[in-house]
């Protein structure tokens, strides 16, 4: 992901956390995805090989829309945490302006 596209990602991010239309953590993105509340999620390209195996099949499965975005720590700063591997939206606005920015070449829906 390009770095003005990152920042830009990650502003829509801060925003939607203050508006309570994002989960953070990999357990809050498992839980909003078995509800069948997510709509869009982030997951940290550098985070742990069992974070990943904890939320990407579940993603796959529900089929809810995921990228491989910002790093971890970049993740963290945006929602307030030293870092965090998994981000989840809620909000089908925010997603799909999220969506739009990172364009449609990069999102993974299978």
């Amino acid at each position: 992901m390009e770095r003005g596209v990152s920042e830009r990602v990650l502003r829509l991010i801060g925003l939607g956390v203050r508006a309570r239309t994002v989960v953070v953590g990999v357990e809050q993105v498992r839980a909003a995805a078995k509800k069948g509340n997510l709509v869009f999620a982030l997951v940290a390209p550098d985070a742990s090989a069992n974070s990943r195996d904890k939320v990407v099949p579940l993603l796959r499965a529900r089929r809810v829309k995921f990228v491989e975005g910002p790093t971890a720590a970049q993740l963290g700063a945006a929602v307030g945490r030293e870092q965090t591997a998994a981000v989840g939206v809620t909000d089908a606005q925010l997603a799909r302006g999220i969506r739009e920015l990172v364009g449609t070449s990069s999102v993974s829906d299978s």
